[in-house]
């Protein structure tokens, strides 16, 4: 689904390289686990309330990203680039 690739490509270009490995065990289970990609998206959003499973630092995290108070402009998917770049 368009709108999860946007927001879940920008908030891991902005935060895996700082995240714990307990925070990346977290995030990885939040976008594998879930059967319905909508759910993610609900509850990053606040469309929805998060299950207790899934509610957790990196889940507040997301949901902060998602609110976008600096008002950036996010159509699309960051270029990949960052991958390969040293962490900062």
């Amino acid at each position: 689904m368009l709108e999860n690739c946007i927001l879940l490509s920008l908030f891991a270009k902005e935060n895996l390289n700082r995240m714990s490995e307990q925070q990346l065990n977290l995030y990885d289970r939040l976008i594998n686990e879930p059967s319905n990609d909508w759910d993610i998206y609900y509850w990053a959003t606040e469309a929805k309330p998060t299950p207790s499973e899934f509610e957790n630092d990196v889940m507040a995290m997301l949901r902060e990203f998602a609110k976008n108070k600096k008002r950036e402009q996010r159509l699309r998917q960051p270029d990949l680039e960052y991958l390969f770049e040293p962490p900062r």
